[in-house]
């Protein structure tokens, strides 16, 4: 009876592996048939996410040295995309507000509709105020432990409108996540929302309640919060709202008061992303919490910023794929960037673009899930901001014209944020020569999307090659391609 037994379970395991494998194989991306669409945007030209031509696959022979190739790989996968998006800040909100109704519907349509914008699914906002508001302000008044006093109305006469304006116009879903500058000057070490300091101890619980209390205030307007991250910057001490956390501090934050209280609240579903600040540190702080199991039980993941350049060196790119390599289980999100320094004179200067793009490549294949900008819209001043802190969005508003200015980050975002949808898969990608760089990424609808980026002063042409298949395409100089097929 039992040699029986042993023997049916073993033809039903083969049959359900055949099974399988059938599936598996039917998946099997194929360029058979496939056309390939080719956007590009390029520098000194007037190419900006312009249909440039329309391809078919060829047999491929063994590429030779001297030939420039892309190589995709499409059995290999990896991470799931969660989406791209940026921050509606308080300095965002104020502008939007300026703007005429037809200005306003641009603008909106620009960012968050799929067919006529870039598609973004991302949104991250603040808990009350950040360098880019037009004053510090709080939800309580100060020294109300208890939080008898909070409520949201600041952020009903601006933020608040276009929040839902931007959710409604991506198709009534976007994953909205909020992250905090600084507590409330009381709670602090300093006394003073700005210039640093440390939470203090005797208001670790309240604090923690006052992330629940948010979260609820924003659901009941029918904003639902997918996640936060604990704090913006937190090794940081910035002459705007800022608070220090040591990667233990954070640890201890999050396990013995931020996650339970949020479990206690009924909000235990809500994605708790530590770090939120350069690629420099992420990895000390990944070691801290992550190896810690009362705390990493909290931890969605790890958020990042990529401003470790102030310090004059290059973008710390590996130091994303060591965190994706130590702790594969938690996810990576790109929580901010921006250029820096604002100058109107360079408004169109291209490398900004290239900035994005050269980031969003790298992050994306060193493990990232999704990936947002700082403000979405900014004035001629690259404010308003209450501490001269003053930077570039990807679009700006002259308030004295009440035109809006698309700048080249806006187009390199569009590249990867129109294309690569939700819930896509990352593929494997290569490139044969430093000039380019390229990742790809299969969406759910069975449609392949290659980006190329040519950092190079001259055009390239190159082969696309899939298996024993090829296309070939040519890249402007200084420009970025989007291939979807």
């Amino acid at each position: 009876m039992k040699k029986i037994t042993t023997a049916v379970f073993l033809a039903l395991s083969l049959f359900a592996f055949s099974q399988q494998k059938n599936k598996i194989q039917s998946k099997i991306f194929s360029t058979k048939d496939r056309k390939v669409t080719v956007y590009t945007t390029a520098d000194s030209t007037k190419l900006r996410l312009t249909p440039t031509d329309n391809l078919v696959f060829s047999a491929s022979k063994q590429p030779l040295e001297t030939e420039i190739s892309v190589f995709v790989e499409p059995t290999k996968t990896f991470q799931s995309f969660m989406g791209i998006g940026g921050a509606i800040t308080d300095a965002s909100a104020e502008v939007y507000a300026k703007l005429s109704k037809d200005k306003q519907q641009e603008f909106i349509n620009a960012y968050y509709n799929p067919e006529k914008g870039i598609g973004y699914s991302l949104l991250r906002t603040t808990i009350h105020s950040s360098d880019f508001s037009s004053g510090s302000y709080t939800y309580i008044k100060e020294g109300d432990k208890e939080l008898k006093t909070f409520n949201i109305d600041h952020d009903r006469q601006y933020r608040i409108p276009m929040l839902k304006e931007a959710i409604k116009t991506a198709g009534g879903k976007l994953l909205l996540y909020v992250s905090p500058w600084s507590p409330p000057a009381f709670m602090k070490s300093t006394n003073n929302m700005l210039r640093g300091g440390t939470l203090l101890p005797e208001y670790y619980q309240s604090w923690a309640n006052y992330y629940a209390k948010f979260i609820k205030a924003y659901e009941k307007e029918g904003m639902p919060i997918w996640g936060l991250t604990i704090q913006n910057e937190p090794m940081a001490t910035q002459t705007w709202e800022s608070c220090i956390y040591t990667a233990e501090a954070e640890r201890d934050f999050l396990k013995n008061f931020l996650g339970p209280t949020l479990k206690k609240e009924g909000l235990g579903n809500k994605k708790i992303v530590v770090w939120d600040h350069n690629r420099d540190l992420m990895n000390q702080r990944a070691n801290t919490i992550f190896s810690d199991p009362e705390a990493s039980k909290y931890a969605w993941g790890m958020g990042f910023h990529w401003y470790e350049t102030w310090a004059g060196g290059m973008p710390m790119f590996d130091n994303v794929r060591k965190v994706h390599e130590a702790y594969p289980t938690k996810n990576l999100l790109f929580t901010e960037g921006c250029v820096e320094k604002f100058d109107a004179k360079k408004y169109q200067f291209w490398a900004n673009g290239e900035r994005y793009g050269t980031s969003m490549i790298n992050d994306f294949n060193n493990g990232t899930v999704g990936w947002t900008d700082w403000n979405v819209l900014l004035d001629q001043n690259g404010g308003p901001n209450h501490v001269g802190n003053f930077c570039f969005a990807p679009i700006h508003m002259d308030t004295n014209s009440g035109e809006l200015i698309y700048t080249p980050s806006y187009y390199y975002i569009g590249h990867f944020s129109k294309f690569i949808r939700p819930n896509a898969k990352r593929v494997s990608s290569a490139v044969s020569r430093s000039s380019l760089l390229s990742t790809s990424f299969l969406n759910t609808d069975g449609k392949m999307v290659t980006v190329v980026m040519n950092q190079s002063s001259k055009s390239v042409t190159y082969n696309l090659i899939i298996a024993s298949e090829k296309t070939v395409v040519t890249i402007p100089a200084h420009g970025i391609q989007t291939l979807v097929y």
